[in-house]
């Protein structure tokens, strides 16, 4: 039984009219099982969020089936899947008169009662949370009061209190700075290699997809380019097929790091020979 898969899935948005606009992603095949760490990458507007909210229950796909464990999620009321899957947006509305350790809390949610009475063990498993994204000395502050960066690591904090098998997240390094994105990709391999949940992420940092992700999935006009390893995946001809620019890979230090540098234009557009 996989952790997440997707089979033959079209999804899109409809306007105003009511009128199906353009698929943003279509034909989507995926398979993701306990313990991967799934980087998704791509251009803007490839449909790499329409993949996350699709895994989240969030969109219903026009056609084919998405399945959490085994389940369609057409199956599965919204309560079922919250305390299932966690999903951290790209961004969110600041909640001002909240503090950091309350907004954290909500993460658990999906596992109170119709009270919303915290546990010893809520608790728990939020200063957990809390020491993870480092926002121990914040725990008191209003999020209002936060920078964007600080906010961020408020949401990634009340992802990881949900304490759901399956993570989904959406661009969680924007804002962050150098030591807290390495961080939190520590933190997700760290959970997947130990069996602890499945994580997905949309990412447009090739350098961290490379070092950590078990398997990657590129992206392009709603279309899944590819998907395996980082070896068959992030390679330079399947990279300026989805970025339509030359990117040259290369390793660094003695843990032979991936980067990857976008070839200098001439002329405004990318050399030749490239």
């Amino acid at each position: 039984m996989h952790a997440l898969s997707l089979t033959e899935v079209t999804a899109g948005y409809r306007s105003l009219r009511s009128a199906p606009d353009a698929a943003a992603l279509e034909g989507a095949t995926l398979i993701a099982d306990v313990g991967d760490l799934v980087a998704v990458v791509g251009p803007n507007g490839a449909g790499k969020s329409t993949l996350l909210r699709l895994l989240a229950g969030t969109l219903a796909p026009d056609r084919g089936d998405v399945r959490l464990e085994g389940r369609s999620l057409r199956e599965m009321s919204r309560e079922e899947v919250a305390r299932c899957v966690a999903f951290v947006a790209q961004s969110e509305e600041v909640r001002f008169a909240f503090t950091v350790r309350d907004v954290v809390m909500m993460g658990r949610a999906p596992h109170q009662d119709g009270w919303m009475r915290p546990t010893p063990r809520d608790a728990a498993v939020v200063d957990r949370a809390l020491e993870m994204c480092d926002l121990g000395a914040l725990a008191t502050r209003p999020v209002g009061e936060l920078s964007a960066g600080e906010q961020k690591r408020v949401a990634l904090a009340r992802g990881f209190a949900q304490a759901s098998r399956v993570m989904l997240l959406d661009e969680p390094t924007a804002f962050l700075d150098v030591r807290h994105q390495v961080a939190l990709f520590e933190q997700l391999r760290a959970a997947t290699a130990a069996k602890e949940m499945t994580a997905v992420v949309v990412t447009h940092d090739l350098t961290l997809a490379a070092a950590y992700a078990s398997r990657v999935v590129l992206v392009k006009g709603g279309r899944l380019l590819a998907v395996g390893s980082v070896d068959e995946v992030l390679t330079e001809p399947r990279l300026r097929e989805a970025f339509d620019w030359p990117l040259e890979v290369a390793t660094v230090g003695a843990s032979g790091t991936r980067v990857f540098v976008p070839r200098q234009a001439r002329d405004g557009a990318p050399s030749p020979e490239a």
